[in-house]
Parts: structure tokens; sequence; C-alpha cells
């Protein structure tokens, strides 16, 4: 039997109490975590439960009379980022249970907690009749005014058989008010395809630059290099005119080693440009996901001048656990004043932050020592600081 109305009504208000009560939680520091670089916190900042109802039930009892959840919503993940009129905005990829991914602007009053969606999702100009998916938008505040969004752009591989062969490409965005949105064409570049593209927030001898990552095919990178930089004439006819140039390769043995890709929009410092990117090995249990950090030259972007040595997050405990486990990957930041927040996914299946200060992040970057890309000279790295810390007086800890 259906529920009676009243019955539908004591769910329906049973269903948003969990919802406020959930977007109202705490979101306290962790305590159990310390490394001296970054805080990490107790909760997710969004997940699917943070969906509203409005998107997911039909709240018409004629028409709905079970209350079921029609158009489910599975997962929130990789959000590009912007402190905005007053509100921390979040531009979240929010993938549905058809598997089909959309961006929704979240806001709070808050950096760390009570991020709650806008009653709509932003529905792009529909200007790509081949385009399936969309997901992973970088949002820059760039120097011209405009607000830019530039994310994965995917759609069948007409040229294959195989059902889940796809083609990457960089969509563009851009608007002035977080509502409405202007789509430009998709980057040209030489590369078959392109993944994790990211503008820079200046001009660079009075052109747009792009970090990029070049690829062969959709999943493999192929001969693409790593994390690239290049520059484009015109945003509203966006062509790479320059070479592509690795600025953060993939090496052997290392967290780059099978591929790398920007990350959050870059950060200015006054010591260089701080980008918070991804990389990726391989493992037996499949490809694992972590944070790293690399700074470029202030004047000029493409010079690589630091690259502390490891990985800057990974995910811990449940954050190990999800649709796409082992991963942490991260689109988005927001620097407020000398603070800064880091929004990070975890496991493709839910968003998080890490907050730290823009001190500590160049501390973290110009003081931590290079990857010397051997065992023996890694542990010959440890034993200096080992005979440091014990000349200086520190005890056997």
């Amino acid at each position: 039997m259906s529920l009676t109305k009243e019955q539908w009504n004591e769910q329906l208000a049973v269903l948003k109490h969990r919802q406020k009560l959930l977007i109202d939680r705490p979101n306290p520091k962790k305590e159990s975590f310390y490394n001296g670089i970054y805080d990490r916190y107790e909760h997710p900042v969004l997940t699917a439960a943070h969906a509203p109802i409005l998107w997911r039930y039909d709240l018409c009892y004629d028409d709905n009379p079970n209350l079921q959840e029609r158009l489910g919503v599975n997962a929130v993940m990789n959000s590009g980022a912007i402190y905005f009129n007053g509100k921390y905005c979040l531009i979240a990829r929010v993938e549905g249970s058809d598997r089909k991914s959309f961006f929704a602007v979240a806001e709070s009053d808050k950096p760390t907690e009570g991020f709650k969606f806008r009653d709509y999702p932003i529905l792009l100009p529909d200007t790509c009749p081949e385009e399936t998916n969309v997901y992973d938008m970088r949002v820059t505040q760039h120097e011209d005014g405009w607000i830019y969004g530039v994310f994965c752009s995917e759609s069948k591989d007409t040229s294959s058989n195989d059902l889940s062969a796809a083609v990457a490409q960089a969509g563009i965005v851009r608007t002035k008010d977080l509502m409405n949105w202007e789509r430009l064409p998709n980057l040209i570049s030489k590369s078959p395809q392109q993944r994790n593209c990211c503008l820079h927030p200046e001009f660079v001898d009075g052109k747009y630059a792009f970090y990029t990552r070049p690829q062969d095919d959709f999943i493999q990178t192929g001969s693409g290099g790593g994390v690239c930089f290049a520059l484009c004439e015109d945003i509203t006819h966006p062509e790479l005119c320059t070479e592509e140039t690795v600025i953060s390769p993939r090496i052997y043995h290392t967290l780059t080693e099978v591929k790398n890709g920007a990350g959050a929009v870059p950060i200015k410092t006054p010591k260089g440009w701080i980008h918070i990117a991804h990389g990726v090995r391989n493992t037996a249990a499949g490809l694992r996901y972590v944070i790293y950090v690399f700074a470029t030259d202030l004047k000029d972007p493409s010079k690589l001048i630091a690259s502390p040595s490891g990985l800057f997050i990974a995910p811990h405990g449940f954050e190990r656990v999800g649709d796409v486990s082992n991963v942490c990957f991260t689109n988005g930041c927001i620097v407020k004043g000398d603070n800064v927040y880091i929004y990070y996914a975890s496991s493709d299946t839910r968003l998080h932050v890490a907050s730290t200060t823009i001190e500590k992040l160049m501390d973290y970057t110009f003081n931590t020592p290079e990857d010397p890309h051997r065992s023996v000279d890694c542990v010959k790295q440890r034993w200096d600081l080992i005979d440091k810390n014990l000349k200086n007086g520190a005890e056997s800890i």
C-alpha cells in the first residue's frame, strides 16, 4: 500500500530534518592528525546526502505516493572553488545515479562547514551535441574581470567499437556572477586529448596562459610528459599559440609515474606560484591518486623552481574507500588573507577540506628536500636529517 498523506508528510519532514542536521553539523579539526603543514577536518564538507531534496524527489503526493527518490545522486566530489560576494563557493562535480556528472554551486559563510547547494544546478549552454559528460571544473578569477571555468568535456570515441572508449577535451565557460554562464569553444591544441587543464589567473606576455595535460587517449597519457604550460592569444578562440612545455614531468618510480595533472589554480606567493596538483602511480590494487606540490617562477610560470619530495595529501581512514578507492584529488582552493583552504575529494565519492596558511605552504614548498629518485639516496637523505637532529640534542624517539 502507498503511504497515506499523513505518513508521506511525516517522512518528508524526516528527510528535511536529517539534511538540515547534516548541513548545520559542526566540522572540528581532526585532533588526531598533525604534520605541521595543514589541518584536516572530521567530516566531509559535501556528500551525496547534501544534494537538495528538490533535486531527487518528486514532491507531489499524487504523482509519488511512496515518496520514492526519482533522480538519485551517487557522489559529490572534485570541486572548483572561489571566494565570491562574501561566500565560500564550491563549483562541485555532482554525479547522478545515472552516472552523468554536472556542476552545481554550494556556498557557505564558513570555509569548512555549512555548505548548501543552490536550488538549481548549473545548466551549461548546449553547444557540443557530441558531448556526453562534463566534470572537474577549475575556476579562475582572471585579471581580465571574468571568472573562467575549465573542465573536462567527454564524448564517445566513435572510432572505436569499445563502448567505454571516450575522447576528452578541455571545455571552457565564463561568468560574472556564478549564475549566467557563457560557453566558449573547447581548447584547441596539438594533443589528441586534453584533461585536467587550468587557466592561469594573470596574463603572461599579454596572453592567456594554460596548464595542460596532453595525452594520447582517454586513460593513458602515452607520450604526454606531464603538466605543461602554453599560451593562447584569444580566450574566445582558444587555440594554443606556443608549444606545450612540460613544467612538472612524469618520473619513473615516483607518485607521477603513470600520469599527473594540474589541480587548483596556482597560488601567488612572494617566492613563486605554488601549484597543488595530483599524481598517479599504479599498484596491485589499481591506480593510486595523491596530491603533490610544486612551484614555478613568478615572472616565468613555465619555469619550475621548487619540487618538494613526495605526496602532500593522501586519503586517510575512511577516505580510502569509495566508488574509486584509494584516490585523493583536488581542483579547487580558496585563499582568504593568509589562510588557504584546499578542497579535495576522496575516492570519487565525497569532498573534504584541508586548511593551511601561505607561510606554512611556502615553508613546505621551498624547504622540503627534493626526491633524489633512488632508494639508497633517499636513505642517505634520512641519515642526514637524523644526524642533524641528534647533533642538535634531539632525543632518540
